[in-house]
């Protein structure tokens, strides 16, 4: 796991002075990402720097040292990843005569590409990685992304230079291009809480998106990009090619596979341990963790004081049934305001999933331990873990019954009362039965039913700004595949579209991206089992019954954690990985909170509508419960602070 950087000039003509002082300074931003050790290439004649930050997990020796050449003089590569498919193609190289000097998955992949190409090559991955490949005989740049985005690669070609990176922090320190903030981004970030794929928070600099390949050289700088994977070609099929087995073979088979998804992500050089929350997902990768490691597993997880946040309790008593070492960390607000403070380093652009609080905290405790960990990340996408999709289903179906001003004077009822004066109403639910943030999610459902058709409401479902081009001046905000409506045709069943575009968007976007920028900011590698696409591409043949089944998600997940872990310890309602955001606001953070929302700041600026924003910040105060909305312009603020040299 790894952090690289690169340069390289589109004009013949153009000379790009000082190559060695720029790529350091762009991989030195990186070094949290590679603590161990630094490696640099540079060819000034073919006007091109490579530069890398290493984090040692596998062939920890100098056979594994990058920049790479291939033994063949024509390739090098930078990466940052992890293979698991190293063996057999390390057989497949040997055997048609590529010998191989050491042990790292670096090689393989380059030896491969050499033998091969890149676009085979990353076919016969199963991994996450992000690398470039430069081809000094033809004079030609590849980057190359993994198909679900693990890995994060960020790229630019302004002013004729080509500039690349893990982080858009080593793009910056390029200083080839004068950062300039975009409006419509910052609109479709209000919406979500992260701006989705391919833009960022900067004009004309990109994210390459996941299972894409980009080439680009002086002879043709225009920026191909290619889709050597494509989920949506894949779901399309195989909902139409579903498998021809019993319930009992298809649980059987992904028993298998997840086994084996997990052993080849348990091989390290290094220290290992998992991410358990308690949840589903997370137990279940454990369980099979236990099971086939030759070591006592670590385990370690958070909690709150705030109980309807808390599953620690949750996580211990499955750490003890399993057998493994366990750890836990409690934390509370001003554990909390001290990591707020690196967020806009650790993320480079704005971003407002607060369960990016403990995920940064459960990292920190994990890598004083080992430091490689695994996680459950991708189970809820896969298998409909989340609880929207059942609302969904559910508010959809109640909603497509009643004519359109019947549904407007049921959700006129509910919009004239407040979140808290909802959530006071809603008082004698019991707790274990009660969704939190109820009153939240009644507004939710009142705005949902006046939507047109069902991908609307979802879209609804899915925004803490339903009107951000209010809320940002100047702007238009960014709309991508959530609006494509031929995605209604091609996959008709909801479900399975709310599944698809959660996982080409909410997934890399938010969750994968919280996760690398966590567990990297203190040189931790996270692997995540339930997203080798093996499983995925299984997961799409399963009937949906396997997934969500009488109301209960994940029962395929359920059936096989079942027999390894008590039933009463998982069978819970889900909490998910939140924070108690809400109270923090209206407490501990709330100086904090208004300083960066302040009337004077947001007039001051010109960017934010200050009405909406205040308006929701006071209900906030007076009871309502509009963190997450909040949320995002906190994330916004704190960003700017930190990133004084950008123009809007």
């Amino acid at each position: 796991m790894c952090g690289i950087a690169g340069v390289y000039s589109l004009k013949i003509n153009q000379n790009i002075p000082l190559l060695q002082p720029l790529i350091d300074s762009m991989t030195d931003l990186l070094q949290h990402r590679g603590p161990d050790s630094r490696g640099t290439w540079i060819d000034q004649n073919l006007k091109v720097a490579l530069g890398h930050r290493r984090l040692a997990i596998r062939d920890l020796t100098s056979t594994g040292h990058q920049p790479m050449l291939s033994s063949c003089n024509r390739f090098i590569i930078i990466y940052n990843g992890e293979i698991y498919s190293q063996e057999e193609i390390k057989k497949e190289l040997k055997d048609r005569g590529r010998s191989l000097r050491g042990s790292s998955d670096t090689e393989v992949i380059l030896e491969a590409c050499a033998e091969w190409g890149i676009e085979t090559t990353v076919k016969k991955l199963i991994g996450m990685f992000a690398f470039a490949l430069f081809d000094i005989t033809k004079n030609c740049l590849y980057l190359a992304r993994d198909r679900v985005g693990i890995k994060p690669l960020y790229w630019s070609a302004l002013n004729g230079i080509f500039v690349f990176g893990s982080e858009l922090k080593a793009l910056r320190a390029a200083n080839t291009w004068s950062p300039k903030l975009d409006r419509n981004a910052l609109a479709s970030f209000m919406r979500h809480n992260y701006i989705p794929a391919p833009h960022t928070i900067y004009e004309q600099v990109y994210k390459l998106e996941p299972g894409c390949i980009l080439k680009i050289s002086q002879k043709n700088p225009e920026p191909k990009i290619i889709h050597y994977w494509n989920l949506r070609e894949i779901v399309e099929h195989n909902i139409h090619h579903p498998l021809a087995l019993s319930e009992n073979q298809i649980i059987t088979e992904l028993d298998h596979l997840l086994q084996d998804a997990v052993q080849r992500r348990l091989v390290a050089d290094v220290p290992l341990g998992t991410l358990l929350s308690g949840g589903i997902d997370s137990s279940l990768v454990t369980a099979l963790m236990v099971e086939q490691s030759q070591q006592q597993i670590k385990t370690f997880s958070i909690g709150f004081r705030e109980n309807e946040y808390n599953e620690a309790p949750y996580a211990r008593e499955i750490a003890k049934h399993l057998g493994t070492e366990h750890t836990e960390l409690y934390i509370d607000s001003s554990h909390a305001l001290g990591l707020i403070e690196k967020l806009p380093y650790y993320y480079d652009e704005p971003f407002a999933d607060s369960s990016q609080l403990p995920t940064l905290a459960v990292c920190e405790l994990t890598k004083k331990h080992v430091s490689v960990a695994l996680s459950g990340d991708g189970g809820d996408e896969l298998f409909a873990g989340y609880n929207r999709y059942t609302y969904g289903l559910d508010l959809w179906q109640q909603a497509n019954r009643a004519p359109l001003p019947l549904r407007q004077l049921f959700a006129k009822s509910i919009l004239t009362m407040s979140t808290r004066q909802l959530d006071l109403l809603t008082g004698w639910i019991p707790r274990h039965i009660r969704p939190p943030q109820l009153g939240n999610k009644m507004h939710k459902f009142a705005k949902g039913i006046l939507s047109q058709d069902p991908d609307a409401m979802y879209r609804q479902m899915l925004s803490h700004w339903n009107e951000p081009n209010q809320i940002i001046n100047q702007s238009q905000e960014t709309k991508g595949i959530l609006w494509d409506t031929t995605i209604k045709k091609s996959i008709p069943n909801f479900l399975d579209r709310m599944q698809f575009l959660d996982t080409v968007t909410y997934l890399p976007d938010d969750i994968l991206t919280k996760v690398d920028r966590a567990s990297m900011s203190i040189g931790l590698e996270m692997r995540v089992p339930l997203l080798d696409h093996r499983v995925i591409e299984f997961a799409w043949r399963m009937p949906q019954t396997m997934k969500l089944r009488n109301r209960e998600s994940k029962w395929i997940l359920r059936q096989l954690l079942h027999k390894r872990v008590p039933r009463q310890l998982v069978d819970r309602p889900k909490m998910g990985f939140g924070v108690p955001l809400e109270h923090w606001l209206r407490g501990p953070l709330r100086d904090w909170a208004e300083n960066l929302l302040s009337e004077n700041r947001l007039q001051s600026q010109g960017l934010f509508a200050v009405a909406p924003i205040r308006e929701r910040w006071k209900a906030h105060q007076n009871g309502d419960n509009w963190c997450y909305s909040l949320w995002n312009v906190l994330m916004a603020q704190t960003w700017i602070d930190a990133n004084p040299g950008v123009t809007w």
